[in-house]
C-alpha cells in the first residue's frame, strides 16, 4: 500500500542530489577582488596583467591571485585593506585609460564552475555594490530645446521666404530673431502665432526685432521627459549589461540614482553608465588652422577646438548639425571599402529630415563625428571621425575610423540602448563595503538557523519519528531553496532572507497536517499502514488549497511590489514550490522506505 516505484525514488534522490551541489557554492563566500577593464580601446591581455603585478610587487602589496578573464584583469585579495592599497598603486600605474573598480569574487571550485553551479547575487544590503549618483543638466535642456528652435526657425522661415538678418540663441535663454524689416517681421509673427504656439513673444527696442522663450509649460514638459528618457536609457543600458534586480530610479528634479547589487562586472558598469554616450555632428572649420588655434589659444568666435584620438587639433564649427537624441538604432560591423570596423546608425524621421538638410547645403566639405563622455565629473570630447560627405545623408549611414571592433561594439551598444535627452555626469559614486552587509548576512543566517532549530525541536518531540522525518524533509526544503536562488542567479536581499525564514515556518505546517491525519486515522482504530496511507490522501487537497492561496498572495506582491518586496515575492513562490515538493513527496518516499512492505503494530506519531 505505502510504495513508490523505483523511479520516483530516483526522482527523489536527483533532486535532492541536483540541490546539494547547487546550494554548495554559497558555502565557499567571496574573495575581495579588483578588477581591471579598458576604457575604451586598449588592450587588456597578459602583459598588462605583469605590468601590475609587477606595480604592486614594488609597492610591497600581496595579491593572491591574478587572473586574465575575457576583456579583463582580476586580482584577488586576502582582505579590504589590502584591496584598497592594491587600488591606489593600479590607477597611478595605469591611469584614466583604464577603469579600476572593487569587486568581491565568487571563491567556488573549479568542479563546481563546470557544471554551472554559481553563488546566489547577494543584494546591496548584504553584499555591497555600486552605488551611483546622478546629476541631469537642466541647463543643457534649456539650451538644447533653444537650439533646436533655432534650426526649426530657419528652415520654417526658409520654406514660408520670410527674410531675416539672423536667428541665434540668447547666453541667457531664449531665441533672438533679427528681420530684414518690419513688413517681414509682421508675416513672421503671423506664422509664429500659427505653427509656433509654444514659444512666447517679446518685442525689443528695435521694430525688426523679437525675442522668443519657450513657453513654462513646455519647459516643465521637456524637462520631465530628459529625465524620463535618460531613466529609460539607463534601464536599457543596464539590461543590456545584464545586471541583476539594479535600482534606477529619481531622486529629487534633477538627479538620478543608480544601485548595482551583486554584480560581477563592476567595472564595465561603471563604463557602460559614466560614459554619456553623446554624438555630435559637426562641419569641420576649413578656414582657419587648427594648429595655429592649438599654439595661440586663440579660437576663432564660431569655432570650437577639439582633438582626435592621436591628440591632433582638430577646429570645428560651433553649430551642432546633429546630436545623438534622434539616434534610434545602431550596430557594428565591418565598412566594405576599408575592411575596417564601422558603427552603422538609424536615424528617426524627424532626424533624418534634419540630416538631410543639413548635409544636402555642405556636400563636398569635410564633417567631423564628435564623441563625448564623462569622466571624473569633466565631459571628454574626442573627435573620432572626420569624412568628407560625398551624398546627402538620410535615415541610415555609417561611422568609421574607429580603432578595434570592440570599440565599435561598445559604441553601437551604449547608442543602441538609447540616447541621453540631456548630459549626465556622476556627481556621487561609491563602493558599499562588504562590512556591514556580512553583518545583516550573518544575523540573517542566524535568524534562519534559529527557526529551523526551533521548528525541529517542536516536531520531533511532538511528532516523534514522523517529527524527524519531517525535519530532514524541512532541511532539504532550505537546500532546495537555495539551490533554486543560486539557479536563476537572484539577488538575495534581507527580505529574501525574510521570505526563506517565512518559507521555514510555512513548510511545516503541509506536514503537521497530514500527521494530525495519520493520528486520527489511528484514533479512528484503522491499522497503522492504512493510516499511514489515508493520511496523506486526505490531507492533499488541504496543503494544495493553502498552498494556492500562498502562491496567489505571493504573485501579487510580485506584481504589485517594487524592489525589496519583489524579491521577498519570488523567495516566498520558490519556497512555497519546494515545501510543496519535500513535504508531500519527500517525506512520502522516506516514510515509504521506513515503513513500506512491513506488517504494523504501531507507528511513531
Amino acid at each position: 500500500m505505502n510504495e513508490y516505484p523505483l523511479w520516483r525514488y530516483l526522482l527523489v534522490l536527483a533532486v535532492v542530489t541536483i540541490g546539494v551541489l547547487y546550494a554548495l557554492p554559497n558555502l565557499y563566500g567571496d574573495d575581495p577582488a579588483l578588477q581591471i577593464s579598458a576604457r575604451r580601446s586598449e588592450t587588456v591581455d597578459q602583459a598588462l596583467a605583469d605590468k601590475v603585478d609587477a606595480a604592486l610587487k614594488a609597492a610591497n602589496v600581496a595579491s593572491r591571485r591574478t587572473e586574465v578573464q575575457q576583456k579583463r584583469v582580476l586580482l584577488r585579495f586576502d582582505s579590504l585593506d589590502t584591496r584598497a592599497k592594491a587600488r591606489e598603486v593600479v590607477e597611478k600605474t595605469l591611469g584614466e585609460n583604464f577603469i579600476t573598480a572593487l569587486n568581491m569574487a565568487p571563491a567556488t571550485p573549479e568542479w563546481l564552475k563546470k557544471i554551472g553551479a554559481k553563488p546566489m547575487y547577494m543584494g546591496l544590503d548584504l553584499r555591497g555594490g555600486v552605488h551611483f549618483l546622478m546629476q541631469v543638466d537642466m541647463d543643457a535642456v534649456r539650451t538644447q530645446t533653444d537650439e533646436r528652435f533655432v534650426s526649426e526657425l530657419r528652415s520654417h522661415f526658409r520654406d514660408e521666404k520670410i527674410r531675416y538678418r539672423s536667428i541665434a540663441r540668447e547666453p541667457t535663454g531664449g531665441v533672438k530673431v533679427e528681420y530684414q524689416n518690419v513688413e517681414m517681421k509682421q508675416k513672421g509673427d503671423a506664422i509664429l502665432a500659427k505653427d509656433f504656439a509654444d514659444l512666447q513673444r517679446q518685442d525689443l527696442a528695435e521694430p525688426s526685432e523679437v525675442l522668443l522663450t519657450v513657453s513654462p509649460k513646455l519647459t516643465n514638459e521637456t524637462r520631465k521627459t530628459a529625465i524620463k528618457q535618460n531613466l529609460t536609457t539607463l534601464r536599457n543600458r543596464v539590461n543590456e549589461f545584464g545586471v541583476a534586480e539594479p535600482v534606477i530610479q529619481q531622486q529629487g528634479e534633477g538627479r538620478i540614482v543608480v544601485q548595482l547589487p551583486g554584480v560581477e562586472d563592476t567595472a564595465e558598469a561603471k563604463k557602460i553608465l559614466g560614459a554619456t554616450a553623446t554624438l555630435e555632428f559637426r562641419m569641420v572649420d576649413t578656414t582657419n588652422s587648427p594648429e595655429q588655434a592649438a599654439q595661440t589659444g586663440r579660437v576663432p568666435v564660431n569655432s570650437k577646438l577639439l582633438y582626435d584620438k592621436q591628440g591632433r587639433p582638430v577646429l570645428v564649427e560651433k553649430k551642432i548639425m546633429l546630436t545623438g537624441e534622434y539616434i534610434i538604432d545602431a550596430s557594428s560591423g565591418i565598412e566594405q571599402s576599408s575592411g575596417g570596423p564601422a558603427v552603422f546608425i538609424t536615424l528617426d524621421g524627424k532626424g533624418s529630415r534634419l540630416f538631410s538638410r543639413a548635409t544636402r547645403e555642405q556636400i563636398g566639405k569635410p564633417m567631423a563625428v564628435v564623441y563625448i563622455e564623462q569622466r571624473k565629473g569633466r565631459p571628454v570630447e574626442e573627435v573620432i571621425n572626420v569624412a568628407t560627405i560625398r551624398d546627402e545623408l538620410s535615415k541610415r549611414f555609417q561611422i568609421s575610423g574607429l580603432d578595434s571592433t570592440d570599440e565599435a561594439h561598445t559604441l553601437a551598444l551604449l547608442l543602441r540602448a538609447g540616447a541621453l535627452a540631456a548630459p549626465i555626469e556622476i556627481v556621487e559614486e561609491r563602493t558599499v563595503g562588504p562590512s556591514l552587509g556580512q553583518d545583516n548576512i550573518d544575523k540573517g543566517f542566524m535568524s534562519a538557523v534559529i527557526g529551523l532549530a526551533a521548528v525541529v525541536v517542536f516536531t520531533v518531540l511532538y511528532y516523534k519519528a514522523f517529527g524527524i522525518i519531517a525535519s530532514i524533509a524541512l532541511s532539504m526544503n532550505v537546500v532546495l531553496l537555495v539551490a533554486l536562488l543560486s539557479m536563476l542567479q537572484a539577488t538575495l536581499t534581507l527580505p529574501g532572507i525574510a521570505g526563506i525564514v517565512l518559507t521555514v515556518g510555512m513548510a511545516i505546517d503541509a506536514n503537521v497536517l497530514i500527521n494530525e491525519r495519520i493520528r486520527e486515522e489511528l484514533r479512528s482504530g484503522n491499522t497503522p499502514q492504512a493510516s499511514i496511507h489515508a493520511g496523506y490522501d486526505k490531507a492533499f487537497a488541504t496543503i494544495l488549497d493553502a498552498n494556492v492561496t500562498h502562491m496567489i498572495a505571493a504573485l501579487v506582491l510580485f506584481l504589485f511590489g517594487t524592489g525589496p518586496v519583489k524579491g521577498f515575492a519570488v523567495t516566498l513562490t520558490l519556497g512555497i514550490l519546494t515545501s510543496a515538493f519535500t513535504a508531500i513527496t519527500g517525506t512520502r518516499a522516506i516514510v515509504n522506505l521506513v515503513y513500506g512492505r512491513r506488517r504494523l503494530k504501531a507507528v511513531s506519531v
